[in-house]
């Protein structure tokens, strides 16, 4: 059954891979800030700014079916060089900002028959990393949330997190700008590879597919082994 699937920040990466995967066969809306990338995909676009414009104001469908929040970060510092408006920040960006679309579309959502929502958390809320403070606070959030959220509103939304590994997107390119970089990258991970957005996006359309009809309240790694692997 076709289904009206709105991705927040579905313009390259993860997000963008999804949409591929996914418009052939259902209603895909992507709010964004930019458009790049989407001329040849068969889906709307909404420009939008997550931490700026509020997601009441866009012209969407009364029925939500399915929400991909995508935006993120990765401010990898020494927690010494972090200052609190640091942490603010990525709160601001990864959490809160998902916080106000959750409760800007919730009519929406209880208009479906059941809504799926997918948020995305890191390997580093499971596996304690040096330099990822403020990534894994404001990502361990989402997944405290989600679960809560999930206990509250189910049976009428299935909500389930993915937490990746490092993934060979734009928001990872510094980290993975020349060979010898991701050789090393690459070793760290049981799989002996970093991952590929198409890789998360493959997770993203199982969990809003019936394929995953009886999951929710999860947090799913999907990080080539590291979270639960001892390899190395």
């Amino acid at each position: 059954m076709k289904k009206n699937i709105l991705l927040i920040g579905g313009s390259k990466g993860i997000g963008l891979e999804t949409a591929k995967i996914l418009a052939p066969d259902h209603n895909v809306i992507i709010a964004s800030r930019s458009s790049d990338n989407l001329s040849d995909l068969n889906v709307s676009h909404l420009k939008f700014d997550v931490t700026k414009d509020n997601i009441e104001d866009l012209e969407l469908p009364e029925t939500i079916d399915g929400l991909v929040y995508c935006p993120g970060s990765i401010n990898l510092k020494p927690f010494k060089m972090l200052k609190p408006e640091a942490f603010v920040e990525e709160l601001q960006l990864n959490f809160i900002s998902l916080v106000k679309v959750v409760q800007g579309l919730l009519p929406k959502l209880k208009n479906s028959d059941q809504a799926i929502l997918v948020f995305f958390s890191t390997v580093a809320v499971k596996v304690g990393m040096p330099f990822h403070t403020s990534v894994a606070a404001a990502k361990g959030a989402i997944e405290g949330f989600a679960k809560a959220l999930a206990a509250e509103y189910t049976p009428s939304f299935r909500v389930n997190v993915i937490a990746p590994s490092l993934t060979n997107t734009e928001l990872a390119a510094k980290l993975l700008s020349n060979e010898d970089k991701i050789k090393k990258m690459n070793e760290r991970h049981p799989l002996k590879r970093v991952g590929e957005a198409v890789d998360i996006a493959n997770m993203v359309t199982f969990l809003l597919s019936e394929k995953s009809s009886w999951m929710t309240g999860q947090t799913i790694g999907m990080d080539g082994g590291m979270s639960t692997l001892n390899v190395n």
